[in-house]
């Protein structure tokens, strides 16, 4: 049997439209990165623009008390560029989160087309915190949102307010999703919130990436 092949879609929006610095909040791809290595899924790195992937300043701070999540950092240094991957090179797809999320992977063309075609093709999609920002201009065949209908979760607008950036937003991340048809599904600020629906996955914060990460693998049987 062939390896579990996994594709990590990460920001390359290193600047908020106020010019604050952005990017990936590293936690959300380091612990499950982490979380895949060790039970042997083969992994592949992709953004919008490819090459290193930012990250977030204010992640990045947390590195010298988690010294064990360099090997992540390193796999940012060089991704392959999110346009040249299709749905069917891989098994899954995970989209970690951080403030870039809802500057290019919210409107990024080729995001949304690869979204469409996990779903055609009956694959698992997880995401969590802003990552499911990638969602709201993802089209199924009729032309409604991917998320209409469904059960998720993500950055809330309370947890946005909570660390006031909810005015440097494009958009509300809880509000676009409910506008798209979503049924959201909200836990207390920063507390660890996972919910499935189907071939979707999402974590509503930072505190909730192991266990997303957790579900989509025994979601693809893989232990």
């Amino acid at each position: 049997m062939k390896p579990v092949h996994l594709l990590l879609v990460v920001t390359s929006a290193s600047r908020m439209s106020t010019g604050k610095a952005t990017g990936l909040w590293l936690e959300e791809f380091a612990v499950p990165y982490l979380q895949f290595r060790q039970s042997a899924v083969r992994l592949t790195v992709a953004s919008p623009a490819g090459g290193a992937a930012p990250i977030d300043p204010a992640s990045a701070a947390e590195l010298d008390a988690h010294p064990e999540w360099q090997p992540a950092v390193a796999a940012l240094a060089h991704t392959d560029v999110l346009s040249n991957v299709h749905a069917s090179q891989f098994d899954a797809v995970f989209i970690p989160g951080g403030h870039g999320c809802m500057f290019d992977l919210a409107t990024s063309s080729a995001m949304s087309r690869l979204l469409r075609e996990f779903f055609q093709q009956k694959k698992m999609i997880a995401a969590v915190c802003h990552g499911p920002a990638a969602l709201v201009n993802a089209r199924d065949d009729n032309e409604l949102p991917l998320v209409h209908g469904k059960r998720l979760t993500a950055f809330t607008n309370a947890e946005e307010r909570a660390v006031a950036l909810d005015t440097s937003m494009p958009f509300l991340l809880e509000s676009q999703l409910r506008e798209c048809g979503a049924r959201f599904v909200a836990a207390e600020n920063f507390q660890a919130h996972v919910v499935r629906d189907g071939w979707l996955i999402t974590g509503q914060n930072p505190a909730s990436s192991a266990v997303t990460a957790t579900l989509l693998l025994q979601a693809l049987a893989v232990h």
